[in-house]
């Protein structure tokens, strides 16, 4: 069988569904290849395995276009899913460089021919000798208009742009170069296609990177206020991924103030330009070296955010944090930065008690606050006072198309935050979908 002489992408053929696919076409009267020179005996016990494998990859294949929101020939769609999600030595490289020569590009020219028969396989007789009506689900399939659940738009159509390219090739190398130009654009696999990730660990107990499928679209611009340090972060990313200098940064301040909302912004504005967030939690500051090991050689730039971060004087994690951002023996890697959020300026909680100590009051103090130093960009959220409240309330306002009078909109905003937080930004937001509720 000709799959297993795959060389560069020979993960493809682990793949179950296109394991079965294959079934499929040496199941049918024609080889492989597709030959109709060459009939095969093909007796009823073949005709009920390979109808049973093909209503499964059927059922498979409808889920993946329902999931995905594909449009078209799905078993195409899918196989150029599994090329842009495979990271190889030939991936990753052209993520990087783009074009590439030496030997490596015979071998996937070659892997690419045997893809192609995959691709281009004829199935209209098999269809009709099985009976497989429902086939055509799988040669034209009309996704609703619902958004995706794995890919946002821009990498959905992105996808089925290299799908339009292979249905259009020539031959193998016209594949590559499709494949090829994919990379070199927009990077390949985990972190070419998702901009959010948390870190978690498989069952072997090794920690791993998974992208987030669903992250809230929103913008900077959508944070009413804030232009300073809004500014402050923008322009420390912006140096980020241009390549020049950049600081970890620590946003801090009053709760519901916008800081995780922030972060969230950068995530989505700077992600065409390979900002990929990495979001760690407090009890995996252990494995952060074994993070930044997975991305430091990647074409991407990193920023592993931390929420909500703050410690008590009893707990050591912040140790794991100090030596890599700044004192462990590797050098943080270029293309990582650090940005955290907390409600506090100095992160690790002191007690009036340890500054009784004169003997070791200092060494305990620069203990505490050194952490919170090893932020070069430290950007300060505050509540906003009445008539700033008062501006986001009217924004917020204005955007969501509310009718009240000003009047009546800031009186009910005023006896909302009495009650909701007081006068910060969530608090306008969550009162303004309170009054679109209510409207609606």
């Amino acid at each position: 069988m000709r799959d297993y002489e795959l060389i560069v992408y020979n993960n493809i053929c682990l793949d179950e569904l296109v394991s079965d696919m294959i079934f499929i076409m040496e199941g049918s009267p024609y080889d492989f290849l597709g030959s109709r020179d060459s009939m095969r005996p093909y007796n009823d016990e073949d005709t009920d395995a390979v109808r049973n494998t093909a209503y499964g990859c059927v059922s498979r294949l409808v889920e993946f276009g329902a999931s995905h929101g594909i449009t078209g020939n799905l078993w195409h769609h899918y196989l150029a899913m599994l090329l842009v999600n495979d990271e190889n030595s030939y991936s990753r490289s052209c993520e990087i460089v783009g074009a590439i020569s030496g030997s490596i590009v015979d071998a996937v020219v070659h892997d690419m021919e045997i893809i192609g028969e995959l691709f281009n396989y004829d199935f209209s007789d098999m269809k009709d000798k099985l009976g497989l009506k429902s086939w055509s689900l799988v040669e034209d399939y009309h996704a609703s208009s619902e958004e995706s659940k794995v890919y946002n738009s821009r990498i959905r159509s992105r996808i089925c742009e290299l799908t339009a390219r292979f249905e259009k090739a020539s031959s193998p190398e016209d594949m590559k170069d499709a494949l090829t130009d994919f990379y070199r654009e927009y990077g390949v696999g985990r972190f070419g296609l998702h901009k959010a990730f948390r870190v978690e660990e498989d069952h072997d107990g090794n920690v791993i990177i998974v992208p987030i499928l669903n992250i809230a679209h929103v913008k900077l611009d959508d944070l009413v206020g804030y232009e300073n340090a809004k500014k402050m972060l923008t322009d420390n990313t912006e140096a980020f991924v241009s390549g020049k200098k950049a600081n970890n940064c620590l946003l801090y301040g009053d709760a519901g103030t916008g800081k995780s909302s922030s972060i969230k912004a950068i995530a989505n504005e700077y992600f065409d330009r390979g900002l990929r967030v990495i979001e760690i939690y407090k009890h995996q500051f252990k494995d952060l070296n074994s993070v930044i090991a997975q991305i430091k050689n990647r074409n991407y730039k990193f920023i592993i955010y931390m929420d909500d971060l703050s410690f008590e004087d009893f707990e050591i994690e912040y140790k794991y944090l100090k030596a890599v951002i700044e004192g462990d023996l590797e050098k943080k890697p270029k293309n990582v930065l650090i940005y955290a959020t907390s409600n506090r300026r100095h992160l690790i909680n002191e007690r009036f008690s340890e500054r009784d100590d004169s003997v070791h009051m200092e060494d305990t103090m620069q203990e505490k606050f050194s952490l919170s130093a090893r932020f070069g960009c430290s950007i300060y959220f505050g509540k906003p006072d009445k008539k700033e409240y008062q501006n986001i309330v009217k924004v917020l306002a204005a955007r969501n198309n509310i009718t009240l009078s000003e009047d009546e909109l800031l009186a009910e905003a005023g006896k909302w935050e009495l009650y909701h937080g007081g006068m910060t930004g969530r608090s306008a937001q969550q009162f303004i979908d309170y009054i679109s509720s209510r409207e609606d």
